[in-house]
């Protein structure tokens, strides 16, 4: 989050808050950086604050571990901030708004609700593979319905975190479990491509199964998607769903929204990890070898940046829906 905002035309970190331990140190001391380049200097010598203390800035981002997320995000909400989070805890709350903004920016309404409620709001972005699903589903679901989805995700040691998962374990290896995910993508995305009507979520009718996988890859998580459709359509019809589907006028021209949302490519051997991640500065999510499958409408490949569309740049595109629309002030 840090390293995606620096630069940024509408928002500037101002407060950085994480445990104990950490308070009283410069950011620049205190963080554990694994990323390509220095941590911003003018975020450098910010002195770390404890997360139990109060703050300035209306707007606050979340990267706190699930362990000490739900109370920490629950005081700071009732304090009358609007929080952009990127923990699990409380995305699938009957008031929390879960939004990919290409998909379902009027899921935001929700946020007046916990206004009059609590002072403050929360906006949760999805978990990194689901955003990788839902996006690709959401014209699907709009031209063909959707009866059933089946998922089989190959996801990076990057959402691991670091350490992550011991080099002598994924080496040369697959890991066909990570704990608590499955669960994630079966319910998430049933959210984000479900309605809000009458104040409340109805999420999407059809299942969702899904097979996880820990794979020797850094950055980027691939999912092999099988989808029946309510409809007739065709692997043809549904690129062209694909190709034709574009974000709403108002998320287009968010800095931080790639041109398109999907690439698709018509080849069979795309998307890959290293070649195709970093589309659309890592916030484009990737789709291709699109075919038709004996017992269902369609199967094709997604490729979603776990780090950037997955978690961060979610955030950050969160916010800035948030601040085109007025949440803001």
């Amino acid at each position: 989050m840090v390293q995606l905002l620096e630069g940024h035309p509408w928002f500037r970190i101002r407060e950085v808050a994480a445990s104990e331990r950490s308070a009283r140190k410069a950011y620049g001391e205190a963080a554990s950086w694994h990323l390509a380049n220095d941590p911003p200097v003018d975020v450098r010598s910010l002195e770390v604050t404890d997360c139990a203390g109060r703050f300035e800035s209306p707007l606050l981002f979340s990267a706190l571990d699930a362990s000490v997320a739900a109370d920490i995000e629950g005081r700071l909400r009732k304090a009358g901030h609007l929080i952009c989070t990127n923990a699990r805890n409380h995305r699938m709350d009957p008031d929390v708004p879960l939004v990919i903004p290409e998909v379902n920016p009027e899921h935001l309404r929700s946020i007046d609700r916990q206004k009059a409620e609590y002072g403050g709001a929360l906006v949760a972005n999805a978990n990194c593979a689901v955003i990788g699903l839902a996006l690709p589903l959401a014209p699907l679901h709009r031209r063909f319905g959707i009866r059933h989805v089946v998922t089989v995700s190959l996801q990076a040691s990057s959402g691991a975190g670091y350490p992550g998962v011991p080099s002598m374990d994924l080496i040369d290896n697959v890991i066909p479990n990570i704990p608590g995910e499955e669960a994630k993508i079966q319910t998430e995305a049933r959210k984000i491509l479900g309605r809000f009507e009458d104040g409340a979520f109805h999420d999407a009718t059809f299942p969702v199964s899904a097979s996880v996988n820990r794979v020797p890859v850094l950055d980027g998580h691939t999912l092999s998607v099988f989808v029946q459709f309510d409809s007739e359509g065709t692997p043809e019809e549904a690129i062209r769903a694909f190709e034709e589907f574009e974000a709403p006028a108002a998320v287009r021209e968010l800095p931080s929204a790639p041109k398109r949302p999907l690439a698709v490519f018509r080849e069979a051997d795309r998307p890959q990890p290293r070649r195709d991640r970093d589309l659309g500065r890592g916030m484009t999510v990737s789709v291709g070898n699109v075919r038709a499958d004996p017992r269902f409408s369609v199967k094709f490949t997604s490729l979603v940046h776990n780090t950037i569309r997955g978690a961060a740049g979610a955030a950050v595109l969160n916010a800035e829906l948030l601040y085109r629309e007025g949440y803001l002030g």
